[in-house]
């Protein structure tokens, strides 16, 4: 028994050497991968056309209704309409010299945010190769946003790269299912026409700042804590010392400085909303949203992709970061709670901006 007990000591050393030398062997070729301009060469743009999988869905179900015999004669129709639609399209193709034209083309985009705005950098990339053949005017973005909102810096450049679309000509249509709130809201307001469901949330255009205080703690235990700037507004506000009212003041002058530069964002790109009513810290279900202008329509995601099918071809695009050696042996713990607790956290509260 004590044999036993010993080897397994042992074999768990071993184990746990390897996969400490494996993280490290994997940091240093991530390291060793990083282009010269600092970003990583770690990931793929993905492109799925939508019409095919909606044409897939439809189809499928109609074979399970059908008869075997039903099916023959349905499958022998489906064969001829498809050789007449590639008849129709080799008769519709311009004389030689004559530029081919192409039809209007719908790029879908995702952003699930959390409360640093992580998907950003996935967004830009995205962004960037839609830029690079969409054509202004003729072609649309649709980007289907989930967030309760998060730090001011991060979700600024969110909406920011959402703005490239806007300042190319495109027209962008904003979709969200289930929550677009503070800093959430922030990026669907760029969007030329904003669609929600029924039920989900919008608004809380506010700002908060919460932070605990550890100094009477400290004190009664007789721990002396300093804090040394330069600068008379360096640090308004500390968790370890002693707070002054001056200090407070400040605080709360510059969230109320960055609670109006939020206003005049949405005010600039939503100019029929009265933003004295709204910018509130306040949250609305769909339909009340649409009541206050805070969205155009009431509909679903999936219902506006569908219909778009029949007018243009849809296609997602997404940049999908390959995952690491650590990530895939589950050591991205820190990441994962963050995100489970963030999840929680929304699920009983609205975030607004931090």
């Amino acid at each position: 028994m004590e044999f036993l007990t010993e080897y397994g000591l042992f074999l768990a050393k071993v184990v746990t050497f390897v996969i400490a030398a494996v993280v490290v062997v994997s940091i240093i070729i991530a390291a060793t991968h990083k282009d010269k301009d600092g970003e990583d060469d770690d990931g793929e743009l993905q492109i799925r056309k939508l019409n095919d999988k909606y044409r897939k869905l439809r189809e499928s179900i109609q074979a399970r209704l059908m008869t075997e015999q039903e099916l023959k004669a349905w499958g022998k129709a489906k064969k001829k309409k498809e050789k007449a639609e590639k008849k129709a399209e080799k008769a519709k193709k311009p004389d030689a010299g004559e530029p081919e034209a192409t039809p209007a083309r719908l790029f879908v985009l995702d952003f699930d945010g959390d409360i640093k705005a992580s998907d950003t950098d996935p967004l830009r990339r995205a962004i960037s190769a839609v830029l690079s053949v969409a054509e202004p005017g003729k072609d649309e973005v649709v980007i289907r946003l989930e967030s309760g909102g998060g730090l001011v810096h991060s979700y600024g450049l969110a909406a920011a790269q959402l703005d490239r679309i806007r300042g190319k000509g495109i027209h962008l249509t904003a979709c969200v299912d289930k929550v677009a709130a503070s800093g959430g809201y922030m990026m669907a307001c760029v969007a030329d026409r904003i669609i929600a469901s029924p039920f989900a949330i919008l608004g809380s255009i506010g700002v908060v700042a919460q932070l605990p205080n550890f100094h009477r703690l400290l004190k009664k235990n007789d721990v002396d804590f300093e804090i040394l700037t330069a600068g008379e507004h360096k640090r308004t506000m500390t968790i370890f010392g002693e707070n002054t009212d001056k200090g407070r003041q400040k605080f709360l002058s510059d969230l109320e400085d960055t609670h109006d530069l939020f206003k005049d964002y949405v005010s600039e790109r939503r100019p029929e909303l009265d933003i004295a009513a709204v910018a509130t810290g306040d949250i609305w279900f769909g339909k009340r949203a649409l009541d206050v202008k805070l969205i155009d329509e009431i509909k679903t995601s999936d219902e506006y992709l569908i219909e778009a099918c029949e007018r243009a071809d849809v296609v997602s695009v997404s940049f999908e970061r390959k995952k690491t050696l650590p990530e895939k042996l589950g050591l991205a713990t820190s990441a994962a709670l963050e995100h489970t607790v963030w999840k929680v956290l929304s699920a009983f509260r609205n975030q607004n901006i931090q």
